[in-house]
């Protein structure tokens, strides 16, 4: 019988139409040359079209990065002042924050044994500009404190747009509530974008906060980032916003399970809650008002003539404070328990 022949190693790798193994890498080895020393027009024209994909990537890439720096890195002002030459005798309030170390916060005493009202400063904005609102809520016999978040007034380290901040503003509540001359159990909360996200998010899981004021909030931070790409003016650049946001969050990544706000805003009933919307940036509004309609009652949403409060007139400003004032007095009163905005 006779055995099957075997290919030889040069018949194994012959292709059907009897090209062989050499003519695969002669092949290979043109393409690469003209590659490498174009002489045909179209190859011309794919080496430079790929020379400026390449070049658009990395200038995108090193555009949103400094963007991002910028965002978590910023500008901060300082608010620096004596307080012993202050009205309302307020008081330093040494705390620690984990993983951040020590912090100061400015305490004005009110009322002994009544709730706290706890001012959250905004982005790029400081404790120093709230100084008037905080008397203003003292005058009503209010507990009061000023603190700054990471990357505000005096305070090192990033800020991560929300995320970190609701962490910030816990142990800033429980500074207080461990003073034993307040009610540690009665909390209202006002902040504007950045201060407004910590406060909804940390709302939502602590039941000392009984009254709640947000000015201009957002969902996620991510928002925060396309918002503050487009104010830079760069926001109409392909791909600039949506890389600036990859990279907020590559850096942000061990916070990538935290929910929007929405999720959560259920566990606010029972909350009073007094939504401030801002014509002066209409994409912060459209996010006031649909977190609005996300919450649950008791709510309220009035949309302001102007928002930034430390920007304000004093003749505007004077009648924001009385708005905040007496949202907090119906339900939060300093004595006595709260009157649900509902009712």
């Amino acid at each position: 019988m006779r055995e099957p022949s075997v290919a030889s190693p040069s018949q194994r790798f012959d292709r059907p139409d009897g090209a062989s193994l050499h003519g695969y890498e002669s092949e290979s080895m043109g393409f690469i040359s003209e590659i490498r020393d174009p002489t045909k027009w179209y190859s011309k024209l794919f080496i430079v079209g790929l020379a400026l994909f390449f070049f658009t990537i990395l200038a995108t890439a090193a555009i949103s990065g400094y963007l991002v720096y910028r965002m978590i890195s910023p500008a901060q002002s300082h608010s620096d002042f004596d307080l012993r030459n202050f009205p309302g005798h307020p008081e330093s309030l040494a705390y620690t924050v984990a993983g951040e170390g020590s912090r100061d916060a400015w305490f004005f005493p009110g009322l002994k044994s009544a709730p706290t009202v706890v001012l959250c400063p905004a982005y790029q904005s400081s404790r120093g500009e709230l100084l008037t609102l905080a008397s203003t809520l003292q005058d009503h016999q209010y507990n009061v404190l000023l603190f700054d978040f990471s990357a505000q007034g005096a305070n090192g380290g990033r800020t991560t747009l929300g995320f970190r901040e609701v962490a910030e503003l816990r142990a800033a509540m429980d500074a207080v509530a461990n003073r034993g001359d307040v009610d540690p159990n009665r909390f209202g909360v006002w902040g504007v974008n950045l201060g407004a996200y910590a406060a909804l998010s940390e709302a939502t899981g602590d039941r000392r906060v009984r009254a709640l004021v947000v000015e201009s909030p957002y969902d996620r931070p991510e928002e925060m980032v396309g918002l503050l790409v487009n104010r830079s003016g760069l926001g109409s650049l392909p791909l600039i916003a949506p890389m600036a946001r990859w990279g907020f969050g590559w850096i942000n990544y061990k916070y990538r399970k935290v929910p929007p706000l929405r999720v959560n805003l259920g566990k606010l009933t029972g909350v009073a809650q007094l939504y401030l919307e801002s014509p002066d940036d209409p994409v912060l509004a459209g996010y006031t008002g649909n977190l609005f309609r996300a919450s649950s009652p008791p709510h309220e949403l009035v949309v302001l003539p102007h928002g930034n409060y430390g920007a304000m007139l004093d003749e505007e400003k004077h009648n924001y404070e009385n708005r905040i004032v007496s949202f907090f007095l119906v339900n939060l009163p300093p004595a006595g328990e709260a009157s649900p905005l509902a009712q």
